[in-house]
């Protein structure tokens, strides 16, 4: 029979080729049949696992761990970012059914302005409580704080409940004319929902599980933003900056401001409930463009009365110094933000200018020779006339002197003329003694001018008398001569 051998195109390896013998067919070439492919499910298999084994190492690195709850969400299996969404989502979404006056009205977390950390809690969750690391499953409940937006919160429920609201009136501050003084008027409490308990009442539900509850929308005391005390305090920062508000040249209150026009200056705000105070650069500014009438003034110069040696005997005028108003292009902004921060005390800047100091060197000199009386200034003679000095065994002595005690009227003598010095002359007026009992005076009963006539006084007119003892001062030298 025909061998059967495999064809030469046929992918297989060929063999050597055997001619037919007589009467017998060519032979006939028969495919290969193909080698068996090997199968590799089992590979495929194992590569499988692999990779899901794998996957799920990576997940375990980027997920929660399985058990994990935030403010009673459940967040196990998430990322913290697919977790902060779910627990902010799932507080949006929290029904809220208002009781009693509320009538069964519900409202939603998000329509009370519901928020939670959630990214920072999801954060936390996943560093305390990551997948990879299975003794970290199952843990304790992670709470988060809830807090509702007061202004949309009671806006929302307002709406809802009006019967449950009424507004509270804040305590004030105001001037008083009268008193000139800033007083105080009391807060009144309103109504509304006790957002507080509301807010523990959600807390408290998301804790359990709870995606809604139920709670009282009845009426409860809510108390004034601005209450007696803040007012009270305000009040008394205001007053107290009354006493002393002004402009300074040093620790001088150079420029004071009266009351009623400070309250001018200084508003009291209620800013989101808390009383601030404000002060207006414009009305400050009109005092401003006053101030230099009131600081500036000329520097008075001082004079006074010494006596030879140089000791001052009297001041006649005393120095003040002179000043000058500096810059005041900022003084009015600079005094409202000191008045806001509750100092009003504004110090000037001033110029000083020096005052100039004169002595009068007063002397008097008595010429017995001519009967003179001369007043003597800084070496010039201010005026002279004759006088009487004393007489015989009684002249007066000669020397240098100094005015000692003075008196404007006496009694001179003894009225007792039989006992020394055996006269008497009552009253009589401008007496100043330098000498002893030898004094310069005025004379009412002669006017025997130039004459020596008395028991060694100087006597002359008594106006001459009264000018010079008002012209001079204790300590004056007096000089007794020929």
């Amino acid at each position: 029979m025909a061998g059967l051998i495999e064809a030469p195109d046929a992918n297989t390896a060929q063999t050597a080729v055997i001619p037919p013998s007589a009467g017998e067919t060519a032979p006939q070439w028969a495919p290969r049949e193909p080698t068996p492919k090997k199968r590799h499910v089992g590979l495929w298999v194992g590569v499988a696992v692999g990779v899901l084994a794998l996957g799920a190492a990576a997940a375990s690195t980027i997920l929660i761990a399985p058990g994990t709850s935030i403010a009673g969400v459940p967040v196990g299996g998430l990322t913290p970012g697919a977790a902060a969404d779910v627990v902010t989502a799932h507080l949006a979404n929290t029904e809220i059914t208002l009781a009693g006056a509320g009538a069964d009205q519900v409202v939603t977390g998000a329509d009370l302005g519901a928020t939670i950390d959630a990214r920072a809690l999801a954060d936390e969750a996943f560093a305390s409580h990551p997948m990879w690391n299975v003794t970290s499953w199952m843990p304790e409940p992670i709470a988060g704080t809830i807090t509702l937006d007061p202004d949309l919160a009671h806006d929302s429920l307002r709406e809802l409940l009006p019967a449950s609201y009424e507004d509270a009136i804040d305590a004030g501050v105001a001037f008083d004319a009268t008193s000139a003084s800033y007083l105080t008027t009391p807060a009144v409490a309103g109504t509304g929902v006790d957002l507080d308990g509301l807010t523990s009442a959600i807390t408290a539900a998301l804790a359990d599980g709870e995606d809604s509850l139920t709670y009282s929308g009845d009426p409860a005391e809510a108390p004034a933003p601005v209450g007696d005390d803040e007012a009270a305090a305000v009040a008394e920062k205001l007053n107290t900056m009354l006493a002393t508000i002004g402009f300074y040249v040093g620790a001088e209150r150079t420029v004071p401001i009266d009351p009623a026009v400070a309250a001018t200056w200084l508003e009291v705000v209620n800013q989101d409930g808390e009383l601030s105070i404000v002060a207006d650069e414009t009305a400050i500014q009109a005092t401003v463009d006053a101030l230099p009438a009131a600081v500036n003034r000329a520097a008075v110069d001082a004079e006074s009365i010494t006596n030879a040696g140089g000791d001052v005997l009297r001041e006649l005028t005393a120095g003040v110094t002179g000043r000058t108003l500096g810059d005041t292009s900022t003084l009015a902004s600079d005094f409202a933000e000191k008045l806001e921060a509750g100092d009003a005390v504004q110090p000037l800047e001033v110029s000083e200018v020096p005052f100039a100091s004169t002595t009068l060197a007063r002397e008097i000199d008595i010429n017995l020779a001519t009967q003179t009386v001369s007043a003597i200034e800084n070496g010039v003679v201010v005026d002279s006339w004759l006088v009487s000095s004393g007489a015989g065994e009684n002249a007066t002595n000669t020397g240098s002197f100094q005015i000692g005690w003075k008196t404007s009227s006496q009694d001179m003598g003894n009225p007792d003329l039989t006992e020394a010095p055996n006269y008497f002359q009552p009253d009589v007026p401008w007496v100043m003694y330098f000498n002893g009992d030898e004094a310069l005076h005025g004379v009412y009963w002669h006017s025997n001018w130039g004459t020596p006539m008395s028991h060694g006084c100087v006597g002359m007119p008594i106006d001459a008398a009264q000018w010079l003892y008002n012209w001079t001062p204790e300590g004056v030298n007096v000089y007794v001569h020929y």
